[in-house]
């Protein structure tokens, strides 16, 4: 660093923490700026002096900047920029080299916006999007630049596509655009179709990362203009919105629905927990995501009205680098990712945005309790939690072994023992105070061995546990070794290496220190801190740094997330039977339903184990038997508090859950242990959400099972599953009535009853963008203050893709469970009741008469859509069937659904809701009107089922059917079920009196038509034309050489296609 000004050093130096790895990421930050500084102003700098723009990457400043814009994706942005684009200026007569094209403040944003969801979820698209059409041409125009440069034959073609997109926006009734893309797709090369997909996928994506600005700027926006009616306005730190706690408080303190006092205290119990999966729905890469994030922060940069010409030029240049390795990036994962790598990802989420918004939000959400409650919300109360299915969903995924399990708790609980290392040595710099200590601080301070820290005693307690830490650390990379070291043996050597790194590190104090296994380890001595800080009149001290930390120990405790444990229920059936087989009793699987019961409930209240745990390996069991009994062997040796639910999938019996109960039993998990895992049935077909409540019925009823689960027991329910078996309408009524229905048992029983949803992100999975309304709606008494969700997916990045958006979904989520505490629910009335036992039948008949009796439905479903060819995504380290050998039965939900968004058909979201809502009975037609406009519930479902008809399309479904279906037959097929969609649509109308199919979605059918599908089209057109091209030659046999290479090239535009579309089609995606 010889070059580098020494009197900047220092103050990076006087500035930075004190862990030298963020000395150094600060001074390599600042390297890196300087290098930036002399490089550009050697760009810049004309010879007057003043700053100039650079010419695109790579091109001079002659080349493509001469070139016309192409037409705006709106009409208002025309004018953005005092009357044309920088380029537009440029064209006309101006300098293009003197054009500076940043980002400036928009005088004409000044009406309230609808904020609390994305744009193309919002209720209405204005001049107010100004912003974002303005960003969106800002990321493309960069894009356009890179590939007019890189190769100007495929930027030509790009535009002359986006063109014809464009034109169809404009009038979606002019087939002619469309035609003459289907007719140009067929003249293209594998490779120029290749560099299209590539091009409008990358646009997409860069399209999604400013709406996220957009989403933060609209939030923003709207509570300013909230501050400007001081009549309507309350203080505080979060956003007064409907759907925030802010505006719920202050809704129900007007309404006189409930007192400060009431919802302060439900604040203090709720409880939301939110539980990320693995299931397959993100197509981007984790490296990519990250570059998408930085988008949108460079963006938001880029609009501070404080910059200096030279530092929006410089965010400039640090756009396009971005955007310029995107583009070099290979998008497509050649391999499938292991669960490691997969929970590797939701771990990047928990420690880049997590861990910073949750501390973040809960001190606004107590700032705001005092403002609004007049009461500050307790240290420890924890309203929001997170849990993870990541490395423990083994349901149907072989790859998920009970050695990927252990290795994947101890991964999270050492990143959790290093992030809490950097907090706590951090909060070591800054308590420096050495008088003042309370009673019980200082007996704390006393009972630490062979102090450091003589007269800071903060400094002494807090240099313990960071001590303790490290132990835990390298107790937790032992334990990591000898997994290694399990499934290669050639790292035998790295183990060598490491005792002697490690014993040549090791503290003589160490033998005496405790290693680091629960929360309270952390908690009780960090809250005797506390309090002593405020006792002795540091309140501010206290309520920094610290009181975030107690706060993510409240919420993450030691291990980040607890991993459920999810597996098929016939695998325990499996294993108990090998057992009773092995005592000689008969065969488990052959009893009927009453023995069962009856064994599994003597047997749980007898104290001897089955057989001796220790001899499983030497027992003649079979290898899946002994892979299941393995899991709850590895489940009994890892700490209590890393394991959360063991969830049962295609649950059918009550003898299915005292059998998972029994197993734990078998390896010391019971209560009286500690250690035992919540047994969570999940109810997920049709027939299975009908009988839950008998099933319930007969565990409630067994004592032994009473007394296990303390009088409190949680519920999942399966919303993609029962979607797929039934359909979307009898399979939302069988959800409210199976719910409705088990509150009813638990309250007889006096039990506490807490549902787990397992929504996708998609509506035909049961995702609901409008998510403070869809909780709201949910059946009356079934959340109480108690609500877990899955996160899946693309989902995940969507709420959690930035600290700001992520605060802002947690604040959702708050808000919503605490306002339908005392909401007062509708109550449906018998007719409405007589109405939905109607319309599910007719519905699920509809449904199951084309999926399952159909026989052209299967070659329809594989000939039009891309469902065979789904799985050289390597999107997720499980199959797409739980049956390798079986057939839409055995599909799962998510390929299911995901096949059908691309082709815009979406048939998953409506099928057999025509048929259900549609009658020629004028009585009944106004009976369904009235559940519209007076049942949340119901209007809630009607609503999202036409916002995902709406987007349906017409003329691209068709033409997969054109070019892909083989028989005349099953292309018939193809218009029946256009035909559904038609009567589908009609009936919506019908119920809801509108005019337009989208409903209260309206400006989605807006938003999609003019931002979305000019580049959606033709990707869909062109994926038609490469699967057409892919499948005739995975057909043929004897490829030569080039055809080989072809192949290869069409199956990588084909990836790229199927990413760009579920990229562009996000919530349906």
């Amino acid at each position: 660093f010889s070059h580098f000004p020494t009197s900047l050093l220092s103050i990076h130096c006087r500035f930075a923490l004190s862990s030298l790895q963020r000395v150094w990421q600060v001074i390599m930050k600042n390297v890196y700026s300087a290098s930036i500084l002399t490089a550009s102003l050697a760009l810049i700098l004309t010879t007057d002096g003043t700053l100039a723009a650079p010419p695109a990457p790579g091109s001079s400043s002659s080349s493509s900047s001469a070139k016309p814009r192409r037409h705006p994706l709106l009409p208002w942005t025309t004018n953005l920029f005092g009357g044309a684009t920088a380029r537009n200026t440029a064209t006309e007569g101006g300098d293009d080299e003197h054009q500076t094209f940043v980002l400036g403040q928009d005088e004409e944003a000044t009406e309230s916006l609808e904020v609390s969801i994305p744009l193309s979820q919002s209720s209405s698209l204005s001049k107010n999007d100004a912003p974002l059409m303005r960003d969106i041409q800002m990321v493309t125009d960069i894009l356009s630049d890179l590939v007019q440069h890189e190769n100007p034959q495929v930027h030509d073609l790009c535009e002359e596509f986006l063109g014809y997109g464009q034109q169809r926006a404009a009038d979606p009734s002019d087939e002619t655009p469309l035609q003459t893309m289907i007719q140009r797709a067929k003249s293209l090369s594998a490779s120029e179709c290749l560099g299209i997909c590539r091009y409008i996928s990358t646009a997409l994506c860069l399209l999604n990362s400013a709406e996220v600005q957009h989403r933060l700027r609209a939030i923003k926006q709207h509570e300013k203009e909230r501050q400007q009616h001081p009549e309507s306005w309350y203080p505080g730190p979060l956003y007064h919105m409907e759907d925030s706690v802010k505006g719920s408080i202050h809704a129900l303190l007007d309404s006189k629905q409930a007192t400060p006092e009431e919802i302060y205290d439900k604040l203090c119990t709720q409880s939301v927990e939110l539980v990320l999966t693995a299931h397959p729905t993100e197509v981007n890469r984790k490296s990519v995501l990250r570059k998408y994030r930085k988008i949108t922060e460079l963006l938001s940069h880029l609009e501070r009205s404080d910059l200096l010409e030279y530092e929006k030029l410089v965010g400039t240049f640090d756009l396009q680098r971005i955007i310029s390795s995107l583009w070099g990036m290979d998008e497509i994962r050649r391999t499938k990712p292991t669960p490691q790598k997969e929970a590797a990802g939701g771990l990047a989420i928990l420690e880049t945005v997590l861990w910073f918004a949750v501390p973040n939000y809960l001190r606004k959400l107590d700032a705001q309790c005092l403002q609004s409650l007049g009461k500050r919300l307790p240290l420890e109360a924890c309203p929001i939690k997170f849990a993870s299915w990541i490395g423990g969903d083994r349901d149907g995924n072989p790859n998920v072994t009970p050695q990927v399990t252990r290795e994947v708790v101890l991964h999270q609980r050492l990143r959790a023992a290093r992030l809490y290392m950097q907090d706590l040595t951090e909060l070591e710099s800054q308590l420096a105070i050495s008088s003042r200590f309370s009673p019980r601080m200082l007996d704390l301070a006393d009972s630490i061995p062979h102090p450091v820290h003589k007269r800071e005693l903060y400094r002494r307690v807090i240099s313990h546990l960071r001590k303790r830490l490290v132990k835990t650390a390298k107790d937790i990379e032992a334990q990591l070794e000898k997994v290694y070291l399990a499934k290669e043996p050639e790292h035998i050597m790295l183990q060598s290496k490491i005792q002697n790194i490690v014993a040549g590190q090791k503290d003589d104090d160490d033998e005496n220190l405790e290693l680091v296994t629960k929360k309270e380890d952390l908690m009780g001595p960090l809250l005797v801190m506390h309090d002593s800080l405020v006792e002795t009149g540091f309140e501010l001290v206290a309520d920094g740094l610290l009181s975030d930390i107690i706060r993510r120990l409240a919420v993450f405790g030691i291990t980040l997330v607890p991993l459920d444990i999810r597996e098929e229920s016939t695998k325990h059936t499996e294993a108990v039977d090998a057992i009773t087989r092995w005592l000689g009793i008969g065969s488990y699987s052959e009893w009927n339903e009453e023995a069962r019961v009856n064994w599994l409930s003597s047997e749980l209240s007898n104290r001897r184990p089955l057989f001796p745990s220790e001899s499983l390996e030497t027992m003649d069991f079979d290898d899946t038997v002994k892979k299941t009994l393995e899991t709850f062997r590895t489940a009994s040796q890892l700490e209590p508090e890393a394991l959360g639910a063991y969830v049962i999938s295609q649950c059918q019996t009550a003898s299915d859950v005292l059998a998972v109960m029994l197993l734990q039993k078998q390896f010391g998990m019971s209560p009286v242990n500690g250690n035992m895992m919540r047994v969570v049935p999940l109810f997920e077909t049709l027939d299975d959400l009908t009988n839950a409540p008998e099933r319930l019925q007969t565990l409630f009823s067994v004592p032994a099972y009473v007394g296990a689960i303390k009088g409190k027991q949680e519920v999942m329910v399966g919303y993609s599953d029962s979607a797929k078996d039934a359909g979307r309408l009898a399979a939302c009524w069988a959800q409210y009535l199976s719910q409705e229905r088990m509150v009813e048992v638990a309250q007889k029983f006096g039990i506490e009853l807490c549902f787990f949803h397992g929504k996708g992100g998609t509506v035909g999975r049961g995702g609901n963008p409008a998510l403070y309304r869809a909780i709201l709606s949910h059946p009356p008494n079934t959340i109480n203050g108690r609500f877990r969700v899955t996160e899946q997916g693309e989902m995940i990045t969507q709420n959690y893709g930035s600290t700001q958006i992520a605060e802002h979904t947690l604040d959702i989520y708050t808000a919503a469970v605490m306002r339908e505490a005392f909401t007062k629910s509708v109550q449906p009335k018998e007719e409405w009741r007589r109405q939905m036992d109607r319309m599910s039948l007719i519905s699920c008949q509809d449904y199951r008469h084309l999926v399952r009796e159909e026989p052209r439905f299967v070659p329809y479903f594989r000939q039009a859509t891309p469902e065979l060819e789904l799985s050289s995504l390597n999107i997720g380290s499980r199959p797409s069937k739980r049956n390798p050998k079986g057939g839409i039965e055995s599909l799962r939900a998510i390929p299911w659904t995901f096949a059908w968004t691309q082709t815009r058909t979406h048939l998953s979201a409506w099928l057999g809701v025509g048929a259900g809502l549609s009658t020629k009975d004028e009585a009944d037609l106004e009976t369904l009107h009235e559940m519209y406009t007076s049942w949340p519930w119901f209007r809630e479902l009607i609503d999202l089922i036409a916002m995902i008809v709406s987007k349906t399309d017409f003329s691209v479904a068709k033409n997969y059917d054109d070019q892909l279906v083989l028989s005349e037959d099953t292309k018939r097929l193809g218009e029946e079920v256009r035909g559904k969609l038609v009567e589908t649509r009609q009936a919506i109308l019908e119920v809801t009196k509108s005019t337009n199919v989208a409903g209260v979605h309206v400006a989605l059918q807006r938003a999609s038509n003019k931002i979305r599908s000019p580049w959606i089209d033709p990707l869909n057109v062109i994926q038609a034309e490469l699967l057409r091209r892919f499948r005739a030659l995975d057909n043929k046999d004897g490829l030569t050489p080039e055809e080989e290479e072809e192949k290869q090239t069409l199956q990588d535009a084909l990836i790229i296609s199927i990413n760009g579309i579920a990229t562009g089609m996000r919530n349906s995606g």
